[in-house]
């Protein structure tokens, strides 16, 4: 059963941009895994903070200068890896390409019609995956990046 939004917590994410070179921020929600020493399951897909990926447990603390749950470290990774994909034409073809990926296994959120990250999964075979992503960036349809790319997926 997926849990609803009453059941999980915001947890703010800081950290440097090399793509825009300034610090930036991101929440994400998360389920409580033990709110007494600080432990939560990441439950959506980061859309730009990077070195985490969904379903990673981490530790967050209330900061009281940001009045909220904030991320201090990484406990226990998933094994998911998460890519950031942006569609080099703003097309309704974003949908098309995101239903490609979830038949492959791949969960995706987007954000419009330019750019969708997507989780994949500690257990999937990650070399069909990238060569689709391969062949649709040869072509010109996309471009992506890995931020977070587990041991399970690299060569």
């Amino acid at each position: 059963m997926h849990p609803t939004q009453n059941d999980l917590v915001k947890i703010l994410f800081r950290f440097h941009s090399s793509v825009l070179d300034e610090e930036t921020s991101e929440t994400l929600w998360a389920k409580t895994i033990d709110e007494k020493n600080g432990h939560y399951q990441l439950d959506n897909i980061p859309f730009y903070a990077p070195l985490v990926a969904c379903d990673d447990v981490v530790w967050a603390v209330l900061d009281e200068r940001e009045h909220m749950l904030t991320y201090r470290g990484t406990l226990l990774p998933s094994g998911n890896s998460t890519v950031q994909v942006v569609m080099m034409k703003k097309t309704e073809e974003a949908a098309a390409v995101r239903a490609v990926f979830s038949e492959m296994g791949c969960e995706s959120e987007g954000m419009g019609n330019g750019y969708f990250v997507m989780c994949i999964p500690a257990w999937l075979n990650y070399a069909p995956v990238k060569l689709k992503l391969d062949q649709l960036s040869a072509s010109g349809l996309l471009d992506y990046a890995e931020p977070l790319l587990s041991d399970n997926h690299r060569y």
